[in-house]
């Protein structure tokens, strides 16, 4: 749940520095957004979770 939350939190300050930034339009950011809504409730949302959580395990599994 924590890296969840952590995603959101990355795209959400990216999106709205991509905002600010003139580089991201606001309905760009809108359909994106929608994107993410409509993936969350499919039926490919568990893959994407799952893909997603083994991506987190690999890369917090490397040692500097």
């Amino acid at each position: 749940m924590a890296l969840t939350i952590s995603v959101v939190l990355l795209l959400l300050i990216l999106t709205a520095i991509f905002l600010r930034s003139g580089k991201l339009k606001l309905s760009h950011a809108i359909v994106c957004a929608l994107l993410g809504f409509y993936l969350a409730s499919s039926n490919i949302a568990p893959d994407l979770r799952h893909s997603l959580s083994g991506a987190a395990d690999v890369i917090g599994s490397v040692r500097p």
